[in-house]
């Protein structure tokens, strides 16, 4: 299970890691989009936009479905909280090693006074 869970946050943050896929992102959280729609908000084609949003839906953070001949892109709300749920475990780690340095430093005898 804890493999799955690192395959599962490895691949919502290289996901998360492109400005572009970030952008796209929040585009698709506002409110669905035509996978067309969103290419026309960058310079380059359309077949990269559509990888990049193959990329987030690989990681769980895009849902895509079809209406007619359109591919319409939406976020999902539950992967964006599991990745500022795994954000706050590192940050709570990370703040509980800054308490112990701090009480190692006050607690050294040979602190000057």
């Amino acid at each position: 299970m804890i493999d799955a869970d690192a395959d599962r946050a490895d691949a919502l943050f290289h996901a998360l890691a492109d400005r572009t896929r970030r952008d796209i992102l929040r585009r698709v959280l506002a409110g669905e989009h035509s996978v067309s729609a969103l290419a026309q908000n960058y310079a380059m084609s359309f077949a990269a936009v559509q990888k990049h949003v193959a990329v987030l839906e690989r990681a769980g953070l895009v849902t895509k479905r079809r209406r007619g001949r359109e591919q319409l892109a939406s976020g999902e709300v539950e992967a964006v909280r599991s990745v500022a749920a795994l954000l706050s475990e590192l940050e709570q780690i990370w703040r509980g090693r800054v308490v112990r340095i701090d009480a190692l430093l006050a607690a050294d005898p040979d602190q000057e006074e």
